[in-house]
C-alpha cells in the first residue's frame, strides 16, 4: 500500500492522540488531561497554522471529543460504519482543501480551514488520512494492540498486515519472552 507522506504523519497524529488515553480499565489517567499536556503534543507533533500559546480548555475538550470519535473509527465494525463516521467527522471539521508549500515542504493538501481551531485541524487532516485507508479498502490496518493490557492503537503499515502489537520491542517482546519461560518452565 503506498501512503503520501502527509497522510503517513496524519496516522501517526491520530494513533499518538488515540494514544494519550488510558485504554487499560485498571490504568487511570489521560496524557492529554489537562492544557499544558495538549500544548506539548501539539508542540511535539508540529501541527501546522496553530498558535500553542493560544490553546485553552475549550480547545482541550474539543480534542477529547475528536479524540474520542477517532476511536470510534478504529473500532467501526464495517467500512460502511467506518465511512459515515468520517463523512460526519470531516464534515463536522469543515474541511476546506488547500495546496500549501509551508515550511520548506513541497506541495501538500492541508484539509482544514485557514484559522481553523487544532480540533477541527486534527479532525480535517486525520479523519482525511483515515478517509484514505478506508477508501483503499485498507480499514483492518487500523488496530488495537493484541498484548493483554495494552489496549494502544496502531496503523499496520506491514506488507502483510500481520503486524499484532503496537510495538514488536514493547508488548510484542514481552509476550514472546513471557510465552518462552512458560515453555521453559513446561520442561
Amino acid at each position: 500500500m503506498l501512503i503520501n507522506h502527509d497522510t503517513r504523519c496524519a496516522l501517526g497524529h491520530t494513533v499518538d492522540l488515540l494514544n494519550t488515553r488510558s485504554a487499560d480499565a485498571g490504568v487511570t489517567g489521560d496524557a492529554l488531561a489537562d492544557v499544558a499536556a495538549l500544548r506539548a503534543f501539539v508542540a511535539e507533533h508540529g501541527v501546522s497554522d496553530v498558535r500553542v500559546e493560544k490553546l485553552g480548555a475549550d480547545d482541550l475538550r474539543a480534542v477529547h471529543r475528536v479524540r474520542d470519535r477517532f476511536a470510534d473509527i478504529f473500532a467501526a465494525p464495517s467500512d460502511r460504519a467506518a465511512a459515515e463516521l468520517v463523512n460526519a467527522l470531516v464534515a463536522d471539521a469543515g474541511t476546506t482543501p488547500q495546496l500549501t508549500d509551508h515550511d520548506g515542504h513541497g506541495w501538500h493538501v492541508h484539509y482544514f480551514a485557514p484559522g481553523a481551531s487544532v480540533a477541527d485541524h486534527l479532525a480535517a487532516d486525520c479523519g482525511m488520512a483515515l478517509g484514505f485507508i478506508v477508501v483503499a479498502g485498507e480499514r483492518e490496518r487500523l488496530r488495537w494492540c493484541g498484548a493483554p493490557g495494552c489496549g494502544h492503537a496502531f496503523v499496520d503499515l506491514s506488507r502483510n498486515r500481520s503486524r499484532r502489537y503496537c510495538s514488536n520491542r514493547t508488548c510484542g517482546n514481552r509476550l514472546h519472552v513471557a510465552a518462552y519461560r512458560a515453555r521453559q518452565r513446561e520442561t
